[in-house]
């Protein structure tokens, strides 16, 4: 989707369209058959618009480069058509229960008014939504059965991968795993990052907000929910605060937050801590951070199971992608596709 996780637009890469050798030209408005069924010209100029509208420099693009986008547009909507297909002739196709059920997922975080306002700024209309929701779930339930079903990921392999890559588990010095709340109290341009569209602008509200949020995590509430509904670091309100990783040295950087932060229990978090301009020593604003885990320096061992979790997952994912291309060029190979647009530029400009 476009922006709201962008779901699915199936990219199959390296793969080039047939072009059929037929004298039978197009239907009106239909710029290529995927197994008899038509893609009409309107469903490319209308991605097409919504990725110009999105991208400014794409708007002065020269003939050659809007061809060359459009026909790559299409390349995704065959690709989109060919899953569909297959996904329907296996009875994977996502239910209208399945779709509402993810809509609603997706709408939990934000009040109405918010949620039609992402739309609105997306160009999206709930119906547009929808489609892309039920193609997304459609995808992934294909991909289930097709792909994931199918790997198997054994001891003996996660060990071979550990004992070949075993430096990378040698952590050089302690790590801690973050999720920071953060308010300043600059005049921005820039939109607040989180749900709540909430931004201070001076000190006297940013201590008030902050030390307000710091009330609601000692009360019990979630941080993460907190973070992402009042954070105003749009970096990392959107993750519920998280930073990932940070190593110790960095953290040293700030005394201030290494001493409140080098005392946390997993689980816990700091007191407010100021944000200081190292330059001009002014308080810009006021940090809260949740230490989420610590990793101590030193060589993992293949008993971790943190370890073998992260490598298991790892070989999974990177055979999935070897499937998954391996799948859709084969579901391109079955098909009979022809490309009335290729076709066409193809034409025009050998003239």
């Amino acid at each position: 989707m476009r922006n709201f996780s962008r779901v699915s637009a199936v990219v199959f890469a390296g793969t080039v369209f047939a072009i059929a050798g037929c004298n039978k030209g197009p239907q009106d408005g239909v710029v290529a058959t995927v197994n008899g069924h038509p893609i009409q010209r309107t469903e490319v100029d209308k991605e097409f618009k919504a990725q110009v509208a999105g991208n400014p420099q794409q708007q002065n693009a020269s003939t050659d480069q809007a061809d060359a986008m459009r026909l790559q547009i299409l390349q995704g909507l065959v690709g989109n058509e060919l899953v569909d297909q297959r996904a329907a002739k296996l009875n994977l196709v996502a239910t209208d229960a399945e779709v509402d059920a993810k809509l609603a997922e997706m709408k939990a975080p934000y009040t109405e008014d918010q949620f039609q306002a992402k739309m609105k700024a997306q160009n999206l209309t709930l119906d547009d939504l929808k489609h892309e929701v039920k193609r997304s779930l459609t995808m992934n339930k294909l991909i289930n059965k097709e792909i994931d079903s199918k790997i198997t990921v054994t001891d003996a392999d996660v060990s071979s991968y550990f004992n070949a890559h075993k430096a990378e588990y040698n952590i050089l010095e302690n790590q801690y795993h973050l999720a920071m709340i953060q308010v300043t109290n600059q005049v921005s341009p820039q939109q607040s990052g989180n749900l709540q569209g909430s931004k201070a602008t001076n000190d006297d509200e940013a201590r008030k907000k902050i030390q307000a949020i710091k009330n609601r995590i000692d009360a019990g509430e979630d941080f993460g929910m907190l973070a992402a509904n009042f954070s105003e670091n749009s970096d990392t309100a959107g993750n519920g605060g998280d930073i990932g990783f940070v190593k110790e040295s960095q953290i040293k950087a700030e005394p201030t937050a290494f001493a409140a932060i080098s005392k946390l229990k997993a689980g816990e978090s700091t007191d407010i801590i100021p944000i200081v301009d190292p330059v001009q020593h002014k308080t810009l604003g006021y940090s809260i951070y949740k230490l989420i885990s610590k990793e101590n320096a030193g060589q993992r061992d293949l008993s971790d199971p943190t370890v073998q979790q992260a490598i298991r997952q790892q070989l999974h994912d990177s055979r999935s992608q070897l499937l998954k291309s391996a799948y859709f060029e084969m579901l391109h190979d079955q098909a009979k596709i022809q490309n009335f647009l290729a076709e066409q530029i193809f034409k025009n400009a050998a003239q």
